[in-house]
């Protein structure tokens, strides 16, 4: 009798354990979401930027470890830059060399004007001694008419008077070849200074390199992984690293036609991630994407439509990234609850956000 009565205490305890967990079921099946709250899952991602090589180099020296968190401007890489310091050394040779070519063609400027002031002397000094002779032989030639003069002394005058005009355009040829050596010259200092312009272009190009060579972080962010390492060659756009931008993390999810239709840029979303579900984390709509990422082949009834899905990405709070920046872990996966209309309440287990 006892025993019955033991077997029958033990079916009663199963019956009522049954019982509050049909109960605690059903409980947690009314406390569903409410009209207006939609929710998707996702995972918690983050801008990835690679760091790559402009130019095809060797890498000399990488500067963070994975993990790592940077700051905007860190040196994250080291390229060897040894070749291309020889080359802005050759560069600035270059350079002094065509500056003193500079100063070689003004030299030569200044000579060949020079030379054409003496040849213009030279033909005044010519021009002089034709006009005299030319006085002198047609003095001779009226005087040979009355016989006061010997005919000998005539043809003496006309060939003085024939040698004063050789010499005067002697020297007016003098003058034309000096102004030539002047243009010449002129040209000589223009093609020195656009040797200097060309030589001082390749040291800001190679100097251009060489900071190229130090490759800095162009934001805060974390070191994701590395792709190369030391000592190894990358072709240009060869990446060395990947950095994740810890200011810029979302979570990318899904929702149906009739819950995408009505979501806005800006709505607010509620996060609560698997590994930390007692934690709500306030985010925002971000992105709505226009065209879906779902489609069957026909599209004929509204269950069919409703099968359409549309992505959307939840912007997590910059500030409250940067106060928990050592905590942010991309990969996480996660739930997404937003609201379609301003006029529904949050369930009171979405209510208390992060702070």
């Amino acid at each position: 009798m006892a025993h019955k009565k033991t077997q029958w205490l033990a079916v009663a305890a199963v019956v009522v354990v049954a019982l509050g967990a049909y109960l605690g079921w059903a409980q947690l099946q009314d406390a569903g979401l409410p009209e207006g709250i939609a929710a998707g899952n996702g995972r918690i991602e983050a801008t990835e930027i690679d760091i790559s090589a402009l130019s095809a180099g060797r890498i000399s020296e990488i500067l963070v470890e994975e993990g790592d968190f940077v700051d905007a401007g860190d040196i994250l890489v080291q390229m060897d830059v040894v070749q291309l310091n020889a080359q802005k050394r050759q560069a600035e040779a270059q350079l002094r060399r065509a500056r003193i070519g500079v100063e070689t063609a003004g030299s030569l400027v200044t000579q060949a004007e020079a030379e054409r002031a003496a040849a213009i002397a030279v033909v005044a000094q010519n021009e002089a001694m034709a006009e005299a002779a030319a006085t002198r032989l047609a003095r001779s030639e009226q005087l040979v008419l009355s016989s006061a003069l010997s005919q000998q002394t005539l043809d003496d005058h006309r060939a003085s008077a024939r040698q004063a005009d050789a010499g005067l355009a002697a020297a007016q040829a003098s003058v034309a070849a000096a102004e030539a050596g002047i243009g010449a010259a002129k040209a000589q200092v223009v093609d020195a200074e656009a040797a200097i312009d060309a030589a001082q272009a390749s040291i800001d190009a190679i100097s251009a390199s060489i900071a190229d060579s130090t490759l800095r972080s162009p934001r805060a962010g974390r070191v994701h992984y590395r792709i190369a390492q030391e000592g190894e060659v990358v072709s240009p756009g060869g990446r060395i690293l990947n950095l994740v931008d810890l200011g810029d993390v979302y979570m990318t999810f899904f929702l149906p036609t009739s819950q995408a239709g009505r979501v806005q840029i800006g709505t607010e979303v509620r996060l609560v991630l698997d590994a930390a579900p007692h934690y709500v984390i306030p985010a925002s709509v971000s992105y709505v994407a226009d065209v879906a990422q779902f489609t069957p082949k026909t599209v004929e009834t509204a269950d069919e439509r409703e099968k359409l899905m549309f992505r959307v990405r939840a912007q997590i709070d910059p500030d409250l990234l940067a106060k928990y920046i050592l905590y942010v872990k991309t990969g996480l996966p996660g739930m997404a609850y937003l609201r379609l209309s301003d006029d529904v309440q949050w369930p009171a287990w979405l209510g208390q956000i992060a702070q």
